[in-house]
């Protein structure tokens, strides 16, 4: 059956993006990414300080919804949603990019992470989405599809990932039961696992130098990804050609995940 396929691609289309840092951030490779193809995108900043360096960016993306959120205020994320309901009054794709640990309990190994940094790095960088998730679902009223960024140390044992490892699996593994309820609404949620980017997040990690060159040097393609390739990857995924896909980790880099 052909699809009809309007030019541009996403002109209409409504996209709430949340993780953008700065013009280094894979949120922003995301927003980049549908603005390009046409959408009008929301973007948020996590505080007054991190309002500086996303403003410009937002201005860049032409942004009509640009406001504060902090996943760990209350109130934060329902504001946000509150806002796109009366601006907007639906939505076609949210992309999840917020992730955080403790610096101890993040550097120190699972074993010595704490109860509370535990907790902490769980409600943030997985339940977060979750309840996004929950807010978003109800303006999806044409159907829609919703993002979450993992990475390798979902699955496999990545050296100094620590206690995201775990967190990332929950993450990967709420997105496929997400996928499961939110089916029958005709909205398809995806994990999105990039190779290893230079992101501000990133930098919290132990060795995250040596993690880059040997990504390098595992690649099957030899080069590492940006954040315009995990950007369009969500584009694409967005597309009525990828309708029938939901559940799954995608992988975007470089064929990394393939090599033993």
């Amino acid at each position: 059956m052909a699809i009809d396929i309007p030019r541009p691609l996403f002109k209409g289309k409504k996209v709430f993006i949340a993780g953008i840092a700065n013009e280094h951030s894979i949120a922003f490779g995301c927003a980049k990414a549908f603005h390009e193809l046409g959408a009008e995108v929301a973007i948020t900043y996590l505080n007054e300080k991190a309002k500086s360096h996303v403003a410009p960016l937002a201005e860049q993306l032409e942004a009509p919804i640009f406001m504060p959120l902090d996943v760990s205020q209350p109130g934060q994320l329902e504001a946000v949603f509150a806002q796109i309901t009366q601006q907007w009054g639906r939505l076609d794709a949210l992309v999840h990019s917020i992730a955080f640990a403790p610096k101890d309990d993040l550097q120190g190994g699972l074993l010595n992470c704490s109860a509370e940094g535990f907790a902490k790095a769980m409600d943030i960088s997985c339940h977060s989405f979750i309840r996004m998730a929950k807010l978003a679902a109800p303006l999806m009223t044409e159907g829609g599809v919703m993002f979450a960024m993992s990475y390798h140390g979902a699955a496999e044992v990545v050296p100094n990932y620590n206690v995201m490892g775990p967190v990332k699996a929950a993450l990967e593994s709420s997105c496929r039961y997400l996928a499961y309820e939110l089916g029958p609404k005709n909205i398809r949620v995806h994990a999105i696992s990039p190779g290893p980017l230079k992101t501000r997040a990133a930098s919290g990690l132990r060795d995250f130098d040596l993690l880059l060159n040997e990504a390098v040097e595992r690649a099957p393609i030899g080069e590492l990804v940006d954040i315009m390739d995990v950007g369009f990857t969500c584009a694409f995924l967005a597309t009525p050609y990828a309708r029938r896909l939901t559940g799954s980790t995608i992988y975007v880099d470089g064929g990394v995940n393939i090599m033993a």
